[in-house]
């Protein structure tokens, strides 16, 4: 039930509000520092209100990279956002076809251990990468795969949630419908694609703006394979630039960066924000 008070109306409107301001505010202090000089976000306290520069700044940031003395800052961000674009879309892609394949494998074939196999699936939830981040380093650079796209994205593939998320959808097709396409002469990989997955496309759009995020945002996982710069995403040269000494600090720059870094994962929530509601509320059906 829904109570419809003025008093609760207004403290809910509130704490909204609130919340907005306070995990939008270091993002508009990100804009403002692009938007300045160096020297005006050097004064204390920095100005509040947007200047002239953002433009000049964010188009520094993208094509030349902030100028640090001995640090990768001077790669430019518009290789930083492709070799991300690359990480990002590999694992959501690939997380979403392995996961599709092993869903439809345990819930629609009779093999012995089905049930051990899914919960063997289930369990790697406990193992994330920062687990066993050394023996999966061991294995990716015996294999030749360090300063790669593979090293990148091969560890990063596998998804026992978007497993569990599409064995549960696919648990809810009906009997008959498999039985119909089996009337039909519709083979396995046939039932698969035409039938399965035209049904599944909202949770397939919901796993891959999670994905995408998830690859986006990797920070560790580059760090530890990526030492050429030509391999670096945008979120690890971020983290580089903040460590670089304070007289090669060229602030409004790497803001215009940091702010850069925001906009593909923003785009693809606000593209897609329709079917990934519509995703996560059906998968919950």
């Amino acid at each position: 039930m829904i109570e419809r008070r003025p008093v609760a109306n207004a403290f809910g409107h509130l704490m909204l509000v609130a919340m907005i301001v306070i995990v939008a505010f270091p993002i508009y202090l990100a804009v403002i520092a692009a938007s300045h000089t160096i020297q005006d976000v050097s004064q204390t306290p920095m100005p509040l209100l947007p200047g002239a520069q953002l433009l000049e700044n964010t188009a520094r940031a993208l094509f030349d990279g902030p100028q640090l003395v001995g640090v990768s800052g001077a790669t430019p961000a518009v290789v930083l956002m492709m070799n991300s674009l690359i990480m990002a879309i590999s694992i959501a892609v690939g997380k979403i076809i392995i996961s599709l394949l092993s869903a439809f494998a345990i819930v629609y074939f009779r093999f012995p251990l089905k049930n051990f196999f899914f919960w063997m699936i289930f369990i790697t939830l406990m193992l994330p990468v920062e687990v066993r981040i050394i023996p999966t380093y061991k294995i990716v650079a015996d294999l030749g795969l360090l300063d790669t796209y593979t090293g990148l994205v091969l560890p990063l593939i596998a998804s026992a949630t978007a497993t569990f998320l599409f064995r549960q959808f696919f648990m809810t097709v009906p009997d008959e419908l498999v039985e119909a396409a089996r009337i039909d002469g519709a083979g396995p990989m046939r039932f698969f694609w035409d039938i399965l997955i035209p049904l599944t496309r909202t949770s397939i759009a919901a796993m891959f703006v999670i994905q995408f995020i998830y690859g986006w945002n990797q920070y560790l996982w580059p760090l530890l394979i990526a030492s050429d710069y030509k391999y670096q995403t945008i979120v690890l040269a971020i983290g580089r630039l903040i460590r670089a000494p304070d007289a090669f600090y060229e602030w409004p720059v790497i803001m215009g960066m940091a702010v850069l870094a925001l906009l593909p994962p923003v785009l693809v929530v606000v593209l897609m924000q329709r079917w990934f509601v519509k995703g996560l509320v059906e998968t919950e059906k």
